[in-house]
C-alpha cells in the first residue's frame, strides 16, 4: 500500500478538464462544508482522465479516473488565477489509487472512465457501481505550441479535519476544442446532484493528450475549520 504521505508524479495523462453550472445549484451547495464557500454561481468542474501506461507514474501504474467537485471563493490556489475546489466525488478503476487517495480525504470510490477519440469526436464516459453514469461530448483539435501551466488546490477532510493541497501540473491543450454535451445518466446515482443546467453554460473547458500533474508530500489542515463528521471522506483510515 502507498504511503499517502509520499508524493506522487504522474505524465502525460489524456484528460478532459471542464467546468458548467449546475442545474440544482442548492444542491450543489449543500455539499460544501462549512469553512468553505461556493462561487454565486455554483460552478461545478470534472476531470476525466486515462493514464494508458505503468511507466506514466512514479507508483500509481496505470489507471483512469474521474473527479468532480465545487469550485470556491477566498482560497485560490498559487499564483491566485484558479479558484479552490472542494471535491465531491472522486472515482478511480485503482484500488491503489482509491486506497491512497482515501487515506488524504478523498471521497474515493471503485469505477472506470474512459477517453475516446474518433476523428474529431472525443467521447469521456464513467462508470460507477456498475452503471454509466457520466458521458462527455467534445470536439478537439490538435496541440500546438500552447503550454497551460499551473497550480490547482483542492481540499478534502480526514478525521474530522478540513486538508487543503496544492497540486501542480503542466498541461498542452489542442485546438479548437468545444464541448457538446455533458449528461449525467442515473438520476439515482449520487453523482447527479452535479448535473449541467440546460443550455449548457461552460466558463472554461480544455482537451490535453498530455497532462502531467503531481499529489503534494503531505496535505496542510485548514486552521480553525473543522470538518463536520458526516462529510465526504470524514474518518478515512490512514495506513
Amino acid at each position: 500500500m502507498l504511503d499517502p504521505a509520499d508524493p506522487q508524479l504522474v505524465v502525460d495523462s489524456r484528460t478532459l478538464h471542464v467546468s458548467w453550472l449546475p442545474a440544482d445549484p442548492d444542491g450543489v451547495a449543500a455539499l460544501v462544508p462549512p469553512g468553505l464557500r461556493p462561487q454565486a454561481d455554483r460552478q461545478v468542474f470534472m476531470n476525466q482522465y486515462v493514464v494508458d501506461d505503468a511507466s506514466q507514474t512514479s507508483g500509481f501504474g496505470a489507471y483512469s479516473l474521474t473527479y468532480l467537485g465545487v469550485a470556491l471563493v477566498g482560497v485560490d490556489a498559487p499564483g491566485g488565477a484558479t479558484p479552490g475546489g472542494w471535491w465531491t466525488h472522486y472515482v478511480t478503476s485503482s484500488p491503489r489509487v482509491r486506497d491512497y487517495a482515501a487515506a488524504r480525504g478523498a471521497p474515493a470510490v471503485l469505477g472506470r472512465t474512459t477517453v475516446d477519440i474518433r476523428g474529431d469526436l472525443l467521447v469521456a464516459e464513467t462508470t460507477a457501481d456498475g452503471e454509466p453514469v457520466i458521458r462527455a461530448r467534445a470536439r478537439v483539435g490538435h496541440t500546438g505550441h500552447e503550454v497551460r501551466r499551473g497550480h490547482h488546490r483542492y481540499f478534502t477532510t480526514r478525521d474530522g479535519e478540513l486538508l487543503s493541497g496544492v497540486y501542480p501540473f503542466i498541461s498542452e491543450p489542442v485546438t479548437p476544442f468545444e464541448i457538446e454535451s455533458v449528461e449525467f445518466l442515473a438520476p439515482g446515482h449520487p453523482t447527479y446532484t452535479m448535473r449541467p443546467e440546460n443550455p449548457l453554460l461552460v466558463p472554461w473547458g480544455f482537451y490535453a493528450p498530455r497532462t502531467s500533474f503531481a499529489y503534494p508530500g503531505g496535505l496542510t489542515p485548514y486552521p480553525g475549520h473543522p470538518a463536520p463528521a458526516g462529510s465526504p471522506g470524514a474518518g478515512a483510515p490512514v495506513p
